[in-house]
């Protein structure tokens, strides 16, 4: 069984609203690890929060990359899929990290923009998830 190039190619549509949101909420985000007041009790618990972030920006665009240069589809739909765990390995983490803060004057708007982004996140990785599983279930089903 074949893949419907239409439906590969909408798989792997993003929604540009919603891309251009979590990278205005992670370049905030961003902005407040390194600028603002955020404090944690663990010494070096900033600069992996730092880390982690940075990470998240990385996976994102990982995750939204063009996979267009790959050759079938299956593949296609397998490497999006390894960027997705990958990501959302890296948003485990990110929130293991931002467990850490506890105090400071941005720490309150920092743990609300980090909830929203994680939230809006993985609605977007949930949704592509769904339509790859789907496409590669698809190829299994036997029709008779």
């Amino acid at each position: 069984m074949t893949f419907d190039p239409d439906r590969v190619n909408a798989s792997f549509a993003f929604e540009e609203g919603i891309l251009q949101t979590l990278r205005q909420e992670w370049i905030e985000l961003l902005d407040v690890a390194v600028f603002g007041d955020i404090r944690a009790n663990k010494l070096g618990a900033i600069d992996r929060l730092r880390k982690r972030l940075l990470e998240c920006g990385e996976g994102l665009h990982s995750l939204t990359n063009d996979r267009s240069w790959i050759p079938h589809p299956r593949e296609q739909i397998k490497s999006a899929m390894g960027s997705s765990v990958k990501l959302r390995d890296t948003l485990l983490g990110l929130e293991r990290a931002a467990q850490t803060l506890n105090g400071g004057v941005d720490f309150p708007a920092f743990e609300k923009k980090l909830l929203h982004f994680r939230h809006t996140l993985l609605k977007l990785i949930e949704n592509h998830e769904n339509q790859w599983a789907s496409l590669l279930d698809e190829q299994y089903n036997d029709p008779n």
